[in-house]
């Protein structure tokens, strides 16, 4: 059972808010700057014109006849209107005595030479106001005479500029924050699509695929290839050591055993008592049941490992399944029971011929196992394009009616074969070796009621 991974979020997701959050960032600095920026320069704008208000109605002032003479031209305002409600207010002050226009206008405490103008922003008549004062030296009756003169504007006009500017401003910087968001998206998708690539590449991969990868990555994802490519190589060498073992132990552990059984029949020949010899009756019945169950324990442990990595070649069933039937008719002659195969044609299947040859060897085997003495076996061989399908029927106890399904688990047996030694592997290891090869097994009672019928098939190559 595999564990069960915990995972501590995206990295897309991750990516992809921090991305977002970046140009949501810099959508709100950029309509910060841009209306900054518009409102200085919207302010710059109305103190020049201020500024030459101011300027051009000093300049119209002079002194004639020994009097003050302001004569305030029309362009001095005319420069001032707009499109919108801006009011214009001014006020002349001489030696800071109110002469003419608004003498409540806000007036600067002081102006210090003719070339420092005094911008201010000032709330008059519950208005905010933009104004400059400005003075000039004229002289009268060898007197110096100060004229400072105040002009002022609402910001009715630049409010609703600014205004514009925002709305565009806020407009451009959503279609900033859209495409930035599309290509942070993309971004993401793309930082994360060479790991999604290497993923679905090593999961294609079929089980007996144990090559490393060999596919370009980023150079941030070398260190986890190098360190899959270990883990392949690491694993590879413990399933070659695995396999040895299993056929290292099959065989070592199948020739002690035959060799016991060998001498207690040999010494059964020679005891006459009646007592020794049913021992010896016992001892011969446990290692037949310790060499069986051992036997297909070590050649399920052996299919287990080799479906992992099928060597696929061409082989003929036909023949296969005939050398197979003739290495087991000197047992079902010890039984006196009548083995034969009927073969069609020759039947060429693409597959393990170890592992195919261990499931036949297994079916025949239960056939003989089960049948009583005297008693026949058959196994036929039909070609049904596209498959081949090995049939083997005995006329022995057959399957239970019920729960005959589950006698393909492991060490699963029926409930009328208690008394016969067996492991319950020789389904599972045939059903398994079918599974892989990508046949299938299918087990029954015979027609006539005597006996099992267990098919396998194979697709034809």
């Amino acid at each position: 059972m595999s564990a069960e991974l915990k995972a501590t979020g995206s990295i897309r997701r991750r990516l992809s808010l921090q991305l977002l959050s970046n140009a949501a960032l810099l959508t709100l600095l950029l309509v910060f700057i841009v209306r900054s920026f518009a409102q200085q320069l919207a302010e710059q704008s109305q103190d020049n014109i201020l500024m030459a208000s101011v300027t051009s109605i000093l300049d119209a002032s002079a002194i004639q006849q020994g009097e003050l003479i302001v004569d305030i031209p029309y362009s001095a305002f005319s420069m001032l209107s707009n499109l919108s409600d801006d009011r214009v207010f001014y006020r002349i002050d001489k030696n800071s005595v109110f002469l003419t226009g608004y003498d409540d206008l806000p007036n600067p405490a002081s102006v210090k030479n003719t070339g420092s103008p005094i911008f201010s922003t000032e709330i008059y008549q519950d208005r905010e106001i933009r104004m400059v004062t400005a003075s000039r030296r004229l002289a009268l009756e060898n007197q110096p005479v100060e004229l400072r003169v105040s002009v002022a504007q609402t910001r009715n006009g630049q409010d609703q500029t600014l205004e514009e500017i925002s709305r565009m401003a806020m407009l451009f910087g959503g279609g900033f924050f859209a495409i930035s968001a599309v290509l942070a998206l993309f971004s993401a998708q793309s930082t994360v699509g060479p790991l999604r690539r290497l993923a679905s590449a090593v999961s294609r991969r079929g089980p007996r695929d144990l090559r490393p990868v060999t596919d370009r990555v980023p150079a941030e994802m070398v260190p986890l290839v190098k360190s899959l490519n270990q883990f392949i190589e690491r694993l590879k060498i413990s399933l070659t050591r695995s396999e040895d073992f299993i056929a290292e132990a099959a065989h070592r552990v199948r020739t002690p055993l035959a060799t016991v059984r060998a001498q207690a029949e040999i010494t059964l020949r020679r005891v006459e008592k009646d007592e020794n010899r049913a021992s010896l009756k016992e001892m011969i019945r446990a290692i037949d049941d310790s060499s069986r169950a051992a036997g297909q324990l070590l050649d399920h442990a052996m299919v287990t490992f080799r479906t992992d990595h099928l060597e696929q070649s061409q082989i003929d069933l036909a023949a296969l399944v005939g050398e197979t039937v003739d290495r087991l008719k000197a047992v079902a002659e010890l039984k006196d029971i009548d083995l034969t195969y009927n073969e069609n044609d020759p039947a060429k299947i693409s597959g393990d011929a170890i592992l195919i040859q261990n499931a036949v060897r297994n079916l025949l085997d239960n056939a003989i196992k089960y049948s009583p003495m005297d008693s026949r076996v058959s196994v036929e061989l039909v070609r049904q394009t596209p498959w081949v399908i090995l049939s083997f029927h005995d006329q022995g106890l057959g399957f239970p009616q019920t729960g005959a399904a589950g006698l393909t688990k492991r060490f699963a047996r029926g409930s009328n074969v208690a008394g016969i030694v067996g492991s319950g592997l020789g389904l599972t290891i045939a059903d398994e070796v079918a599974r892989a090869h990508g046949g299938d097994l299918k087990i029954a009672n015979n027609a006539d009621g005597v006996g099992a019928c267990v098919s396998i098939s194979f697709p034809l190559s």
